[in-house]
């Protein structure tokens, strides 16, 4: 039985996984694609005045943290520093109860 919950735990992490990385390249694909729209349309319409570059810039650090966060290339953004966080936080709950036995 214990078994047998591991494997289907081991199936729903994996699932959540590659529904992530899926959601990860979704977004990089809309990126890219609006991304060239908004520069063809600065480049036809007033050329002189160059704008395209900012939705570029913003919405390129949103896909960068979410890359980071998808392939965990940051320690802040995993959910292994949250679940260790949490962890923390609960022993310092626990030794502060203790304390004021």
């Amino acid at each position: 039985m214990e078994l047998n919950y591991t494997e289907q735990e081991r199936y729903y992490q994996a699932k959540k996984r590659v529904e992530a990385i899926k959601g990860f390249y979704g977004n990089l694909i809309a990126y890219l694609v609006f991304n060239l729209f908004f520069l063809v349309l600065n480049l036809l319409t007033s050329p002189k005045e160059l704008w395209f570059y900012w939705p570029l810039l913003g919405w390129g650090v949103g896909v960068l943290f979410h890359g980071m966060k998808v392939f965990n290339y940051s320690p802040f953004l995993t959910k292994d520093w949250e679940e260790r966080k949490i962890n923390e936080f609960m022993e310092e709950e626990k030794r502060n109860a203790t304390k004021w036995q």
